[in-house]
């Protein structure tokens, strides 16, 4: 999978388009706790790496990767492309061009700890690492693509709910931000789901 440029295409494509199709819940995810602004940065980003989908297929999967995390730095706002281009920069970066499963663990390793320092946060402050790190914990036990992944990274996201916010906008609402999703997870969540049953399927 993802050793020629028709299957690269598709996983890119139905991931980008996953994210502009769930823009409006984004937004409303983010007006209760943030800016409201994570949905239209998102779709931004998502609609920039389509319109470069025929280069990025062409590319080799790592420098896919490296690509996508480009266009996000330079089209999302906020603190998500920041964030967001520097997860896949830096899992581009750490993967060979024909990654086993066990290279796969490591890159999202790598790239999870480079968002950490990226944020200067960890997990349990109400961030997309609140569904980064239960999801390669996930590819730990099982490195393949799976519904288990899948469920891990939708109960992740609903797991921020309760949280309080520490990190971010939503921070400075204190014990308001809870009861609330963090946009972060639910985006984050999204694309692993779609990745991983587009990988799956």
């Amino acid at each position: 999978m993802l050793e020629d440029a028709a299957s690269r295409r598709s996983l890119i494509e139905a991931v980008a388009q996953d994210v502009i199709d769930h823009a409006e819940e984004l937004t409303a995810l983010d007006q209760a706790v943030g800016d409201g602004d994570h949905g239209v940065n998102m779709k931004r980003g998502a609609e920039a790496v389509l319109a470069d989908i025929d280069a990025l297929a062409e590319k080799t999967l790592p420098e896919a990767l490296k690509a996508i995390g480009m266009a996000l730095v330079m089209k999302v706002g906020g603190a998500s492309g920041p964030l967001y281009g520097t997860f896949f920069m830096t899992l581009g970066k750490s993967l060979p061009e024909k990654p086993n499963s066990t290279d796969t663990v490591a890159a999202f390793d790598a790239a999870l700890q480079a968002v950490m320092a990226r944020g200067k946060s960890h997990p349990g402050q109400k961030t997309m690492l609140d569904v980064l790190a239960p999801a390669l914990e996930q590819l730990k036990n099982d490195p393949s693509p799976s519904e288990a992944l899948c469920v891990a990274a939708a109960e992740a996201a609903e797991a921020t709910i309760p949280m309080r916010a520490e990190r971010g906008r939503a921070s400075f609402l204190g014990e308001r931000s809870i009861g609330h999703m963090d946009p972060g997870a639910r985006s984050s969540s999204l694309m692993i789901t779609k990745a991983s049953k587009i990988l799956e399927g």
